[in-house]
């Protein structure tokens, strides 16, 4: 069986579809790193809603996949930019996602982290950016969940400075109950976040959030980086404070910041695992053994469909995760909150799809094979 499949320039190209899936097993937890997937939500596709109305969210499908995850070992970052915070998602949304995901697991025993930001707001003060924080802070805590300090844009436009982030941030750090994330999010996935830690000059700006963390390290579990730059990435985690831990969250280098070197590994908090799930899952366990050479043979092939995924404009790497949670039978339609499914171009996800079934991705290739004829068919592609 094959299928036509259309290029960047328009020309269509023969694909033999994979015929069986990678052999992956659910297991427990992994014993050398913490692994979080960041999880997409699942639109209801028969809400009669606007791209700019309130997000309408298929519960039942979204906490399904949060369970596949479970399954897998993975812990769950919630409500954070892969759920579509900011971008379909508002803070009514994602504070019902965050309770009903944390009731989730504590029902299966999941280890579950939350996204902590402003989004209820769209500006303000120093002081109405803090208590936007708070109101965020309080709901994830009384769910149980670990919280995760997201960067604001709210904060990124009203700061003056480096030291309005130093108030901002110790002043969230002094009230929280247990020790939080801090997620530094480049502009590569919110331009509006341009900026970020006071200062467009990343030595600078690496300078005050590191300061942030040397005035609270036992308030701060660890970092979360998303800059898409493994050496900075390895140059700030070797300046941690005993005891805090780095996750990355760079979606092009993640295999060799997880592997690390003689002075340390970065823990993982990616959106790219939420396709790749089961096949990193398997990738750390092999890890937890000692085999390095074995976790990089699995994992690196993973990194040329990642790195299209979030290829340029980075932020809409949110539809073809969706696309591939559709693809693998874990929904039921390629819809999005926010009407984002129209975010990325049919040779995109055409792409998307040829590299996802290359590396075995998806439980039932057939499905996958009649879902992309599904969606060709709809463009106008005849097979």
């Amino acid at each position: 069986m094959t299928i036509q499949l259309p290029g960047a320039e328009g020309e269509l190209r023969t694909y033999e579809p994979r015929g069986e899936p990678l052999a992956v097993t659910p297991g427990t937890p992994f014993a050398s790193r913490t692994v979080f997937s960041a999880a997409h939500v699942v639109a209801d596709p028969f809400a009669d809603v606007s791209p700019d109305s309130p997000a309408a969210v298929d519960w039942d499908a979204t906490l399904a996949f949060r369970r596949h995850l479970w399954s897998h070992g993975l812990g769950v970052a919630e409500a954070m930019d892969t759920a579509q915070r900011g971008m379909g998602l508002d803070w009514a949304g994602a504070a019902e996602l965050i309770r009903r995901s944390a009731a989730e697991a504590k029902a299966v025993g999941g280890r579950i982290a939350c996204g902590v930001g402003t989004d209820q707001i769209t500006g303000g003060t120093l002081a109405g950016i803090r208590a936007a924080y708070e109101e965020q802070l309080a709901v994830v805590e009384e769910s149980g969940a670990q919280a995760v300090l997201m960067a604001s844009r709210a904060l990124a436009a009203a700061a003056s400075g480096p030291e309005d982030y130093l108030d901002v941030y110790g002043h969230l750090l002094r009230q929280a109950a247990e020790p939080v994330v801090l997620h530094w999010l480049g502009p590569m996935f919110d331009p509006a976040l341009a900026g970020y830690w006071g200062s467009s000059d990343l030595d600078a700006a690496t300078g005050t959030f590191l300061e942030v963390i040397a005035a609270h390290p036992d308030k701060v579990d660890g970092i979360k980086v998303s800059l898409l730059d493994a050496q900075r990435e390895i140059d700030l985690r070797r300046r941690l404070p005993q005891g805090v831990r780095c996750y990355t969250g760079d979606d092009f280098n993640y295999p060799e910041l997880i592997a690390g070197d003689d002075q340390g590994f970065s823990h993982a908090l990616l959106g790219v695992f939420d396709p790749l799930g089961p096949l990193a899952a398997e990738a750390v366990r092999i890890l937890d053994t000692g085999d390095t050479v074995g976790f990089r043979a699995l994992l690196d092939p993973t990194v040329e469909l990642s790195r299209h995924l979030f290829q340029t404009p980075t932020r809409f790497y949110k539809t073809g995760v969706v696309f591939l949670a559709w693809l693998a039978g874990h929904q039921a339609h390629f819809a999005m909150v926010g009407g984002l499914q129209s975010a990325r171009s049919l040779p995109h996800l055409a792409r998307a799809y040829e590299l996802a079934d290359g590396l075995g991705l998806f439980p039932d290739p057939k499905l996958a094979e009649d879902r992309m004829k599904t969606l060709l068919a709809l463009y106008g592609v005849t097979q």
